[in-house]
């Protein structure tokens, strides 16, 4: 039985485009730790195989982020990220809300998995309701204190594989507290290396053959909305949708998307790749089209797609999945071939095992594969897709999912029945089926209400298409440069992720944010 892993590698855009500086630190502390891991893994077990695929945005942050580290240590160049600049500037902030922002940014992580796990941080993390509930007591607070929480914040955010194997992480992680100026920009220092190395080390494992990297469209966006908002009662024929009918110039923009992804991707990894993993595997035969004309052979998507448009073709699926779901499809007059996530198995490593012992996880996944391949036996064209995002897992996990990713990787390797691969080499070997009708939807429950059909996410399409419009009114009057500029502005407006927060089901502070 084929196996395949696709890893998403994600994260919206958090830089101002305007000042250049970063609302919020994530795509930087994921670098260091989970994409840094996710690379160590397949580096540690050769026969290991995976589908790894990048967000350019994501690319494109990553590379500014090395760019400031190292502009830092060589030339004094300033750090445009407030929480990664208080971690080497020589004088930190003085005022009482600038010191209690620092504090609670040092906390933003996983409780019971990181800040317990080393008692130096988890002393200073119980200092910190003293001076978060009672603002008087911030006059106490000392700037060793601060120097080492943000050190010991980024030490957590540090990949397991680096702290286990990085001297100079080990030593920090021993000193325990009172970190000098010296200490933490040798600690960026770390940091600095981890980001420039990304992406040659993904871009080695393809060279090897064992990673097949593939890309998103550029700034993330649900291209089905972006060609037709009407897409969205495919599944939900019901649900309101905003006050246009369209977004102006929405096939375009969609295939704009495409091609600064591919360059993107072509800047960065030096080839042009097969495979594309649509934003929120948000999938639509135009969309499928626009991405077998821009020279895609493949792409990837939700079980329920495949649910969905199985049930409109007339054939309504099986309880057995090994019926209908392990195999690749041609996905009507698209040209494009098309593979589905199994959502369960998918869920059970993005959730469910994040509380289990990981022998007792990876014999647990390993046996469902092992029982669909007994199902399966005799069907050479099967093959099994598990994929969900590459970083939001871990820190749920014990030790950032070093022993679960460690144990998985090498028991799928060696296993005799299960072979890890790719989807370009499925393609080689396997016929793809036919599907002869298609619902639009994403990996998101099969549908699009996640950024859509609601009052608050059509609001928010609504100031889009307003946003577009006066683009469209102004970009004739704009010099090429700064036309270039909101153009990218604008494809940052038009990405998924702040629909995704929209609603009373999310957190203010967040929605704030986004």
């Amino acid at each position: 039985l084929k196996v395949v892993l696709l890893w998403h590698m994600h994260q919206p855009q958090y830089q101002d485009r305007v000042s250049g500086s970063y609302q919020l630190p994530w795509t930087y502390l994921h670098a260091i730790k989970d994409y840094t891991d996710m690379a160590a893994h397949l580096e540690a077990v050769p026969g290991a195989r995976a589908v790894v695929n990048f967000a350019p945005i994501l690319l494109e942050q990553i590379t500014d982020y090395a760019a400031q580290a190292r502009g830092f240590l060589d030339d004094s160049g300033a750090i445009r990220d407030p929480l990664l600049a208080a971690l080497v500037v020589p004088a930190l902030p003085t005022d009482s809300e600038s010191r209690l922002a620092l504090i609670k940014a040092c906390l933003r992580t996983n409780e019971a998995r990181v800040i317990r796990r080393f008692a130096p941080y988890q002393r200073l993390a119980d200092m910190a309701p003293l001076f978060t509930e009672h603002p008087d007591a911030l006059a106490y607070v000392t700037d060793q204190y601060i120097a080492d929480l943000l050190v010991w914040y980024h030490l957590a955010w540090l990949g397991e594989t680096v702290r286990r194997s990085d001297a100079q992480v080990k030593h920090l992680i021993d000193k325990g507290s009172g970190y000098s100026l010296h200490d933490r920009r040798e600690l960026l220092a770390i940091i600095r290396g981890l980001l420039e190395g990304l992406v040659p080390r993904y871009a080695r494992l393809a060279e090897h053959g064992q990673v097949e990297l593939s890309v998103t469209p550029y700034a993330h966006p649900i291209l089905p909305l972006l060609i037709d908002l009407n897409s969205a009662h495919d599944t939900l024929p019901e649900a309101p949708l905003p006050r246009d009918a369209h977004y102006p110039g929405g096939e375009e923009r969609a295939r704009w998307h495409i091609r600064e992804g591919i360059e993107v991707f072509r800047r960065h990894f030096g080839f042009v790749p097969a495979g594309c993993w649509p934003a929120e595997g948000g999938l639509s035969v135009p969309t499928l089209r626009l991405l077998r004309a821009a020279g895609f052979t493949w792409a990837a998507g939700g079980e329920s797609v495949l649910h969905n448009s199985l049930a409109r073709a007339g054939h309504a699926p099986h309880a057995m999945k090994e019926a209908w779901l392990y195999r690749p499809y041609s996905v009507m007059d698209s040209g494009m071939s098309c593979f589905f996530r199994d959502d369960g198995l998918s869920d059970l490593i993005g959730f469910t095992y994040t509380s289990w012992h990981a022998d007792d996880a990876v014999a647990n996944l390993v046996g469902h594969l092992e029982t669909i391949a007994a199902a399966c036996h005799g069907h050479a064209d099967r093959v099994v897709t598990l994929a969900l995002d590459g970083e939001n897992a871990w820190e749920h996990y014990p030790e950032n999912g070093y022993y679960f990713l460690s144990a998985l990787y090498t028991r799928l390797a060696q296993h005799p029945r299960l072979e890890l691969t790719t989807f370009s080499e499925c393609l080689e070997s396997l016929p793809a089926k036919p599907l002869h009708a298609f619902v639009a939807g994403s990996w998101v429950y099969g549908t699009f209400s996640t950024w859509i059909g609601s009052r608050d996410k059509n609001r928010g399409w609504e100031m889009l298409v307003d946003a577009k419009r006066a683009f469209d009114a102004q970009a004739p009057q704009l010099a090429p440069e700064q036309r270039a500029l909101a153009e990218r502005q604008l494809a940052v407006c038009e990405g998924s992720d702040w629909f995704w927060w929209f609603g009373d089901d999310n957190p203010a502070e967040t929605v704030g944010d986004f």
